[in-house]
């Protein structure tokens, strides 16, 4: 089982890699490659690639940046799961590419969080920057549970952000944002995670 160590060796600034080019049809990742290579940024230590499928834990809000544009209206799907009764699966949206959780306090994300099952498995949100303010939507149920798999669908469409689990016929959370983050530092997308082990497979992301 891995643990949660220090991470001790440098990364290099984002900004050093190319980007390859922005998504403008339907992409997909199964994760049958062994290396990250040029397609994600790893901003910190806590991913792999094992089996196939990509693993999360201990990453400490240090996000897996996928390094291609996405377009301003979108759907993004995944498929994820934890091991762990904590839950906790989580990734960032129209976020910058790059930045992370400098010192594992209060994480000031720069797009929309979305989680399911965080802060122990008590609640799931989509927050806008950041997940301990009050420009979010909740709810507490369902629950993750432990090695069930979800297939998630994540939509922006003009103002609003719809939050899709499994085969709901409505949606499971909906933000509308007013002032949409947008543009450039707002057009990325990442995975996430704090310590809890989680996996993810089947990233798919289509222009709508």
């Amino acid at each position: 089982m891995r643990r949660c160590l220090p991470f001790l060796l440098a990364i290099s600034p984002a900004c050093k890699v190319k980007d390859p080019p922005p998504v403008t049809e339907a992409w997909t990742d199964n994760f049958d490659h062994e290396t990250f290579g040029t397609i994600y940024y790893r901003s910190g230590p806590g991913y792999e690639v094992t089996d196939g499928t990509l693993s999360a834990k201990c990453a400490h809000n240090h996000p897996l940046w996928l390094r291609k544009k996405l377009p301003r209206d979108v759907r993004i799907e995944l498929d994820c799961w934890s091991t762990e009764p904590r839950g906790d699966l989580k990734v960032e949206v129209f976020g910058d590419g790059h930045s992370f959780d400098p010192d594992g306090g209060a994480y000031t994300a720069t797009g929309y969080e979305v989680i399911f099952g965080g802060w122990y498995n008590t609640k799931s949100i989509i927050a806008r920057l950041d997940e301990h303010g009050k420009d979010v939507v909740a709810r507490v149920d369902p629950k993750v549970v432990p090695n069930q798999h979800y297939h998630w669908k994540i939509e922006r469409r003009g103002k609003t952000i719809t939050w899709f689990v499994d085969d709901m016929q409505k949606p499971f959370l909906e933000f509308v944002d007013e002032h949409p983050l947008e543009g450039m530092g707002h057009d990325y997308f990442g995975f996430n995670n704090w310590e809890t082990d989680t996996w993810f497979d089947n990233l798919a992301v289509t222009p709508l």
